[in-house]
């Protein structure tokens, strides 16, 4: 049995119909069971919560193999139930971490994430740590501001990256989880096209057949609003000001073979993830 946390989220999502697929039983941690009727009936539902301790060994009886993603900035929930994964006799994790902690010096987003992953080597249980660079869904960002006027905030200029699906990255936790010869490996994942904000734009632009205006944020605080329109803490979003910064600065931009090696398959292209997720963005002026 496999244990999913983050199971309703873009990864989570990809990973559960990946396991589907190859009828492999699994399990999804929920805090609300409504949101994840989308997810395969195979699934069976657990309701738990990682800030509450108490609801994970419930969870993780009977569990082989554990997901690990938690979100935001803190450790207490990975060590929570990477402990309770440890009292369950899980004898497999395979840890979402971030390739931010590449970094050198690694940046504050960075430093959270290996505190992390210094957690889960920590308890001794066989682990995979994938390391992913940025997220094409992160485009789904920029669904306000379209609506709002038609154009995209770049906070990043020149600099270039090589956004990854989150459903390669779940094909990936799938081989891991499964299958032998991935313990103790730490697989850096990135799509294979290096590209600055204007150039994903222009992707997107004809996937969904209108116009487009890309705007460079003017503040740091402007390109905190890009990400969290709402706010964020200030050590988050100092985190985000500083990941910019280096992300400005990086004109080459990181890009690994790892997907495509563990896949037997090119990575999908951001085009190709535009024309599948069109229908996410508005396609007329409003």
């Amino acid at each position: 049995m496999i244990l999913i946390t983050g199971a309703t989220g873009h990864i989570g999502r990809e990973l559960s119909r990946e396991l589907d697929d190859r009828a492999v039983p699994f399990r999804v941690l929920v805090r609300d069971p409504a949101r994840a009727t989308a997810l395969p009936a195979r699934a069976e539902r657990v309701v738990g919560d990682l800030d509450d301790p108490a609801t994970l060994a419930p969870a993780l009886d009977g569990v082989d193999a554990l997901f690990l993603l938690t979100p935001g900035i803190g450790t207490d929930q990975a060590a929570d139930i990477v402990a309770a994964a440890k009292a369950a006799g899980v004898r497999r994790i395979v840890h979402l971490s971030s390739s931010n902690v590449l970094g050198d010096p690694m940046p504050a987003m960075g430093r959270w994430h290996h505190e992390r992953e210094e957690i889960v080597r920590a308890a001794g249980i066989p682990a995979t740590v994938l390391r992913p660079g940025g997220f094409m869904t992160n485009a789904l960002e920029w669904v306000p501001t379209i609506l709002a006027g038609g154009f995209v905030l770049d906070p990043v200029g020149p600099g270039r990256y090589a956004p990854i699906d989150p459903a390669d990255i779940a094909a990936v936790a799938a081989l891991a989880l499964t299958e032998p010869g991935h313990q103790d490996k730490e697989y850096v994942l990135t799509g294979d096209e290096p590209l600055t904000v204007t150039e994903q734009v222009a992707i997107l632009a004809g996937a969904i057949g209108r116009d487009l205006e890309v705007r460079e944020v003017a503040t740091p605080e402007e390109a905190v609003r890009s990400r969290f329109p709402n706010g964020a803490p200030p050590a988050l979003a100092a985190a985000i000001t500083e990941g910019f910064a280096l992300m400005r600065a990086d004109t080459i931009g990181l890009r690994t073979d790892t997907v495509a090696r563990l896949l037997s398959r090119r990575p999908t292209t951001f085009a190709e993830w535009c024309a599948r997720n069109a229908a996410g963005f508005p396609t007329v002026a409003v």
